[in-house]
């Protein structure tokens, strides 16, 4: 395929899927969160603003070079092959100008308008998914997931550093749930996907030791995420709207492990997958309204 063609084919929304918006969108649900708790108060435009672009713009940066180094694997998956690359519609050239350029615009951002300690958080964040995950874990070990989660699970972190400028152990609680939560959800599609990712040859936990040992874990990872669901509520970050909804939604949750590993059918992986999207986004979202439930509606002072 020419650089001609390449440039033909080539389209904004190209572009914008090399960013996983769906994806991003997410982590910056997760980084609002960390924003709003970090504060007693409402936190200022000057300060939300800048974090939830300069967090957005690097964490698309981590996802485009995802793109470009998995464009080989991406392009022998049916999920994954009308991606940007593996379809034609970028060349690797462009996507890594496009991923240096809003890699380095989002660390200006968070370095300029927010803090140092944000932007080398969030710039550590990226090399932990676009080199250290994508380049060696993920064809590494079958816990590929689990240890390159971390950097995943980081943006509420990052909003809480954007507020505070320091590390507080109730922003180190909101990464531990993201983080518990990311085998559950990643697994549950490599079930329903396990060929693909045979095919592909990338060692996820259902290629290497098997379907059955894959739904145990899901099951006890969900048990564990549901545990420290609670912890919001029993340290005093969260009160009863919380502990409410965030108790439905693990036994929701529990329901779809435990039907996965005793009752499943073609269909319950991808369900539960579904919905463990569903889930991150509504618990955080009942942080976020619990939060200020009972939080005055006054403006930070930075």
């Amino acid at each position: 395929m020419t650089e001609m063609t390449y440039k033909k084919h080539a389209h904004w929304r190209d572009y914008l899927e090399l960013t996983k918006p769906r994806v991003v969108l997410l982590l910056l649900l997760t980084a609002l969160v960390g924003i709003a708790l970090a504060s007693p108060v409402w936190v200022g435009w000057q300060i939300v603003v800048p974090a939830m672009i300069g967090i957005g713009l690097m964490s698309g940066s981590a996802a485009a070079v995802n793109h470009l180094v998995d464009r080989h694997i991406d392009a022998k998956m049916a999920r994954t092959l009308r991606r940007p690359l593996p379809s034609g519609a970028l060349s690797p050239r462009h996507v890594l100008s496009f991923a240096a350029v809003i890699g380095l615009l989002g660390f200006v951002v968070l370095a300029l308008w927010v803090n140092m300690l944000t932007a080398w958080l969030t710039f550590a964040s990226l090399i932990g998914y676009a080199i250290v995950y994508t380049m060696y874990l993920k064809r590494a070990t079958p816990q590929n997931i689990v240890i390159g989660g971390l950097a995943g699970a980081a943006p509420p972190l990052l909003g809480w550093t954007a507020v505070t400028n320091e590390i507080h152990p109730h922003a180190i609680l909101l990464v531990m749930i993201v983080f518990t939560w990311t085998p559950p959800h990643f697994w549950a599609l490599a079930v329903h996907r396990a060929k693909d990712y045979a095919k592909a040859e990338i060692p996820m936990l259902p290629v290497t030791h098997g379907i059955e040992f894959t739904k145990t874990l899901i099951l006890l990872y969900t048990i564990l995420l549901a545990i420290i669901c609670l912890l919001p509520y029993i340290v005093g970050m969260s009160g009863i709207i919380y502990l409410i909804g965030s108790s439905i939604l693990s036994v929701w949750f529990l329901g779809y492990a435990w039907k996965l590993k005793f009752a499943p059918t073609k269909t319950t992986a991808y369900k539960m997958f579904t919905f463990s999207i569903w889930h991150l986004m509504v618990l955080f979202v009942l942080l976020l309204v619990d939060h200020y439930a009972v939080t005055p509606a006054l403006p930070l002072v930075r």
